[in-house]
Order: structure tokens, then sequence, then C-alpha cells
């Protein structure tokens, strides 16, 4: 996400943070630049305009001409502009003082509303809040085939009926069945169309009347750039929108539907979606945003990541048996690298840590398949040999190369990096370290092609 924003961005702030004095031409010259990269990363031109000319108005001051880093005060400025643009606090679901909460997903057709769904009922249930998925798309073909099968997967239960055709009729028995189940939240898979038009409308006021939804969520996909904008100002203005999801933030490389939704709107941008895990739902944050885009990582949104990733009881049971035992097989390995892999992409993970920008991932060469490649080379051990890698010889190595398809020398390179760690496991116990509680996951090996 945002990467070709914040490759171009960092190169014009650079140049800004390499000089030593600034004059007020060379401030122009460089917000002329950020002008062109933002046109170009798709964010509307007024806001844009709006956003420049209040950097301009900060960044022409005297405290910041005299200053002295005044290349690094250009860059607070532009940070905490961008932090305005996005909304400035982080803005949470609202409940309902009464009853159920009812949250309406609205957008238009492809949008990602009942994947999106799905996500914010995972996430719901997690936190005990019991949520309750029901289906209003009666118009897609097997729409409500989609939801139930999601429903199943994350355990959540979906409120259907096919011989229904009166959409709001629908919402408000899915909220009498909230209601009699005891769930605290109901969210409402709506229909979309191709494009908003008036009877698309019509059926969303019906329902709105109907239920009185607490949360009126906007699902828009992100990739779609200034268009985004339109479609939310037209939502808004016929529903009253209360907050945005933007999904399939994985694949914006250029970011203007985030920056532009929020400013044209005022509408907060509260939850972004990222691939189709059904926990790849994050919770928007304007501030760590900004801070990914001008690539200071984001350290607090990886924590919280892992937190809802990792299983507590095998990252506890592994860093135990490293700890007292000073033993991490193959078998441990493999388990510990799919816990990472519920992370999602290493590349993704990698951008959210501070100082590690594109360039440096350019270089590091980063193949997505290679965590596969590892899994596979594993997986194509006996259980026998996970547990005692020593017996790895020649003829062995070679079998597992066939059976995972991978080069002999790919084989060999993974059980040297795995022998190191293991030295290193045993250096650990013989200082005490290694985990407890409060400790960390037993640190992973450098995967082959990753440096």
């Amino acid at each position: 996400m945002f990467e070709e924003l914040s490759e171009k961005l960092d190169g014009v702030l650079g140049r800004f943070k390499q000089r030593g004095l600034l004059t007020e031409p060379m401030i122009k010259d460089g917000l002329r630049e950020i002008r062109r990269v933002l046109l170009e990363a798709d964010v509307h031109y007024k806001l844009t305009r709006d956003f420049l000319t209040k950097v301009e108005e900060r960044a022409l001051g005297e405290k910041v001409l005299k200053s002295v880093a005044p290349g690094q005060q250009i860059v607070k400025i532009v940070h905490d502009e961008l932090v305005t643009l996005l909304g400035e606090k982080r803005e949470g679901l609202k409940t309902a003082p009464v009853g159920p909460t009812v949250i309406l997903l609205a957008g238009l057709q492809g949008s990602g509303k009942t994947t999106t769904a799905a996500k914010l009922a995972r996430r719901l249930s997690r936190e005990g809040k019991k949520p309750l998925l029901a289906a209003l798309d009666i118009y897609r073909p097997a729409a409500i085939d989609q939801l139930e099968t999601l429903g199943s997967q994350i355990g959540v239960p979906v409120f259907a009926d096919r011989e229904e055709r009166d959409v709001a009729k629908l919402a408000k028995r899915g909220l009498e069945r909230a209601n009699a189940d005891r769930h605290r939240v109901v969210l409402l898979d709506t229909a979309g169309r191709l494009q908003i038009d008036a009877e698309l409308m019509d059926e969303l006021r019906r329902v709105k009347a109907q239920v009185e939804p607490t949360e009126i969520l906007l699902v828009v996909d992100a990739m779609i750039g200034q268009e985004a904008v339109r479609i939310a100002e037209g939502f808004h203005e016929a529903l009253g929108l209360t907050g945005v999801v933007l999904t399939k933030m994985d694949g914006d490389a250029r970011g203007g539907a985030a920056l532009s939704v929020r400013g044209a709107t005022g509408v907060p941008i509260k939850f972004i979606g990222i691939g189709e895990r059904p926990d790849g739902l994050d919770v928007f944050d304007p501030r760590r945003m900004a801070d990914r885009i001008l690539q200071r990582g984001d350290v607090v949104g990886l924590v919280e990541r892992a937190q809802q990733a990792f299983d507590e009881d095998e990252a506890q049971r592994l860093e135990r048996k490293v700890a007292r035992e000073g033993k991490f097989d193959l078998e441990d390995f493999l388990v510990a690298m799919r816990q990472l892999q519920k992370l999602g992409p290493l590349e993704g993970l990698l951008k959210m840590i501070p100082g590690v920008n594109s360039k440096l991932l350019k270089q590091a060469k980063i193949d997505p398949k290679r965590m596969k490649h590892i899994e596979a080379i594993v997986l194509s051990m006996t259980p026998k040999e996970r547990q005692r890698p020593e017996i790895l010889n020649g003829s062995r190595r070679a079998r597992i190369a066939r059976g995972s398809g991978r080069p002999v020398q790919e084989v060999n390179r993974l059980l040297k990096q795995f022998k190191d760690m293991q030295k290193l496991m045993k250096q650990m116990k013989g200082m005490g370290m290694g985990g407890g509680r409060g400790g960390r996951m037993p640190m992973m090996p450098r995967f082959p092609g990753l440096g």
C-alpha cells in the first residue's frame, strides 16, 4: 500500500532534509513537486490544493526558515497535515444504548461488502460481541451462499430468507432474530449496483428507516482512485454515512482514495481491508497511516496484528521448550513459520518496521513465494527427519528436493541456516534467555533469498 506515493514523497522530502539552509524559492519548488506527486497518486485536486496551501503557510514561517534543521521541520509539517487530512484521530465503532447495535454496510457491486461484513463479524466475535450476519443482497446470484460460507468459516451465524423479496422486511426480521438470540451486533450485508442509481438509494433509505442503524458504513474499493470521492459523496448525501471502509488497500500503490475520501466528505475512515484472509481488516489510525506513507513504519500496527494472529498457547509452548531444553527442531520451525504466515505477506510486515523503505525492500529481492518453498521442503521430510535433522544425508536430501520441487542446493542452504539457529538457541539457554512469560517467539532463521 502507498508504494508509489511513499517512494516519490520520500524522494522530494529527502532533498529538503539534505539542505542545511532553505530559502522561500526552494520551499515553493519542493511543494510544486509534492503537488505533482499527490496528483499522480490520484489525490483529489481540490484536496491537494488545500493541503499544500496549509503546508506552505506553515513552512514559510520565520521559525522554519531560521531553524537549525529546516528540512526536518518541513517533513514534520507535511506529516502533521497528512494526519489532519486523514482524520486526526482514530474513530471506533459506535454502539447502541439499547438492544443490538445495527451496522449497515453499503457500497457498489464488487467493492467487497460481503467479505468486509465477514471480516468485521470475525473481529467483533473475537471481542466477545456475539455478532449476527444478515443477508440482504437478494439480487446477486449466490450472494447469500457466499455469506453463509464465510459465516461458517468464522463461526458466526447468518440470517437469510431466500423467499422474501422486500429488503426492508428482511432487515427488520434480521434485527428481530438478533434480539431473540441475544446478539449484541447485527451486520446488514446489502446489495450493490454497478453505479449509484435512484432504485438502490431508495432501497437503502427504506432499510435505514426500518431498523435505524447505529453505523452506516460505506465500503469502497481503494483502487478506484478519485472516483471514490464521487461515490462517497453520493452515498453520504443519500444516507448520512457514519464511516468508510477502504478495501483492497494492499493492492493500492497510489493511495489517492485514502487521502481523498475523508477530506472530501468529512466522514471518518474506520477500517481498511487487506487481502482475503478473514482477519485482514485493520482499524484505521490517521497518525499511523501518515507514518507509513512517510516510511516511518507502524510498529503499533505490527504488534496488534501479531496479537490477533498468534496462537498464544503454541507460542508459549515453543518458548518453554527453548528456555528449558534448548531444543528447537524442524517440527517446531514449521509451527513458528505458520504463525508468522498468519500475519500476512512478509514484504508487508517489513514495511511496518521503521527505517525499512521501498528501496531497501527492492535490494533485498524478496520472493513472495519463498515461505511456501520452505514449507514444501520441510513437509517433504518424514516426522523423524524433522525431529532429527542431523540424519539428513545426501540421498535423503535429494529425495526431499524431488518431493518439494526445489533444488537440492536450496534444501542444503535451509538446513545450514537451521543448524546455525540451533546453535544460537543453545547459547540462549546457557545465558538463561529464550522465553518464559512475557518472552517472544523463538527467532526465525534467515530465509533463503532474503539476504
